[in-house]
């Protein structure tokens, strides 16, 4: 019986097993339904406008200034590179409304196997940025760059005082 028991463990292990990309994209999806403003910002390591956006008036200073808002950064199409030291140099990493991933699809050329949905929503370009509030997408910028002027204005928007 032990046998048995073992052996179908075994037959039944993959089956059983998780899906790295589905628990991740559950769980973001749990953070942007939550209540309040959830930013969500799709980049990689290479990416010469990803990088551009870590400079000291970027990401880092734009977060500590909006305590309030919820931000996950997805390290997608990455080739295996490793997302710390660039956030790290760009001081991103400790703050508290600042939750980091990396997607297990590391796939950066344009085909099937390659990330091009999350959150049923197109991913085609890097860096992305998606405004959420309590599970409804109010902005996306799906093609480049971010200008944290734009971006303060458009969370400013996305308060729930503000009906759209």
């Amino acid at each position: 019986m032990k046998r048995l028991t073992l052996l179908l463990s075994l037959a039944l292990a993959p089956l059983l097993r998780a899906d790295p990309a589905a628990e991740l994209e559950k769980e973001v999806a749990d953070l942007v339904a939550a209540p309040g403003i959830t930013v969500v910002h799709f980049w990689a390591p290479w990416c010469p406008n990803c990088r551009a956006e870590l400079g000291a008036e970027g990401w880092a200073k734009f977060i500590a200034e909006h305590p309030d808002v919820k931000f996950v950064f997805l390290n997608i199409w990455h080739r295996g590179q490793d997302p710390a030291p660039k956030l790290a140099a760009a001081g991103l990493g400790a703050q508290p409304n600042l939750i980091l991933r990396t997607h297990p699809n590391a796939v950066s050329k344009a085909g099937p196997e390659r990330l091009n949905k999350f959150l049923d929503l197109p991913v085609h370009w890097i860096p992305t940025t998606w405004i959420f509030r309590e599970g409804k997408l109010r902005f996306a910028f799906n093609y480049g760059e971010m200008r944290f002027d734009i971006l303060k204005q458009l969370v400013a928007d996305s308060a729930p005082g503000w009906k759209h």
